[in-house]
């Protein structure tokens, strides 16, 4: 069996996330049909991790495996004729025969961006707030997840990982513009809910609702409901995802 990677984007708006759903579009599901369609047989397709719904990614990796050696480019080329418009295929490569898209990521990088300004044009991308924020503050409060690995505050409730330790890597906020903001967070791993409920909590450290040390508290809790609210996922854009050059040395 020859094993490949994909590399690829999508518009979340449409679909339920990443992950199949009993009832709801899924990107991964999607994407499954297309590749069957084109390779005429049933194929698996393993995602980096999961996107909540309405989550978008500007980079996705996943991989599937096919008894042949395959023309990438040809895979790719009828891949982005097969997907919606929403959905499009940067890449196709052929990997080591044990490469994981999801098991070997070394990173993952997320994006969140704010306005405060209406404009018709970003309200698909962006969450618009409508109260002043102090970036500073919150700069210096995300500076404290440096000195965490147990992220359990930020959690999604009930899921099934064996742990909710995370390094992180990158944090930061910076200005766009004017009117507009970016959160980068960059970690190993990130949990179910993460880094949506990692921007609330650092909005009500904005909004003086919340100290830096009362976001450290919140941290060393481990009680979800310690946190902010979640923040809504429209505004949150998976963007890059990192590997070991030795997974392509085929």
């Amino acid at each position: 069996m020859f094993r490949y990677f994909i590399y690829l984007g999508y518009d979340g708006t449409n679909y339920h996330g990443w992950q199949i759903q009993p009832n709801g579009a899924s990107v991964q599901e999607t994407l499954m049909k297309a590749l069957s369609t084109f390779l005429r047989r049933q194929v698996e397709v393993v995602g980096a991790g999961r996107t909540d719904a309405g989550v978008h990614a500007r980079l996705m990796v996943a991989h599937f495996d096919f008894e042949t050696r395959l023309d990438v480019e040809g895979v790719t080329d009828k891949l982005n004729r097969l997907l919606p418009a929403d959905i499009a295929v940067y890449r196709v490569c052929e990997v080591k025969p044990d490469a994981h898209a999801r098991f070997d990521a070394t990173y993952r990088t997320y994006k969140y961006y704010i306005t405060t300004r209406k404009d018709p044009f970003n309200r698909m991308y962006a969450w618009r707030v409508f109260q002043s924020l102090d970036f500073d503050k919150m700069n210096e409060a995300a500076q404290t997840l440096f000195d965490y690995t147990d992220f359990t505050s930020f959690s999604k409730l009930h899921t099934d990982v064996k742990t909710n330790n995370c390094r992180i890597m990158y944090a930061r906020w910076e200005q766009e513009a004017p009117d507009e903001w970016v959160f980068t967070i960059r970690a190993d791993r990130f949990l179910r809910n993460m880094v949506r409920a990692v921007v609330g909590t650092l909005v009500e450290v904005g909004r003086g609702k919340l100290t830096v040390n009362g976001f450290r508290r919140v941290i060393e809790e481990k009680n979800r409901c310690s946190a902010g609210t979640s923040v809504p996922g429209h505004a949150l854009f998976l963007v890059d995802i990192g590997y070991p050059d030795t997974l392509f040395e085929v």
